[in-house]
């Protein structure tokens, strides 16, 4: 059970790093991930499969895990 919580430690994590470059990109034109790894275009891609990957794994596990949803 000790990998499923570093996976979605992983996951949650990714997702907010995409989420704020999101932000970014729409408040100020300003690609985070890009200016971090910078000429590095397959890394950069790398982090941007892995975002949604990530995204896929926290939206499949949500009811699982969420309090909020599982609260009654």
């Amino acid at each position: 059970m000790n990998e499923m919580k570093t996976l979605h430690m992983i996951s949650f994590t990714l997702v907010i790093i995409g989420g704020l470059n999101w932000g970014l990109m729409g408040l100020f034109n300003f690609n985070l991930v890009n200016a971090i790894l910078g000429s590095v275009g397959g890394l950069e891609k790398l982090v941007y499969v892995l975002v949604g990957v990530s995204a896929v794994i926290l939206m499949l596990g949500h009811k699982g895990d969420c309090k909020t949803c599982i609260a009654k």
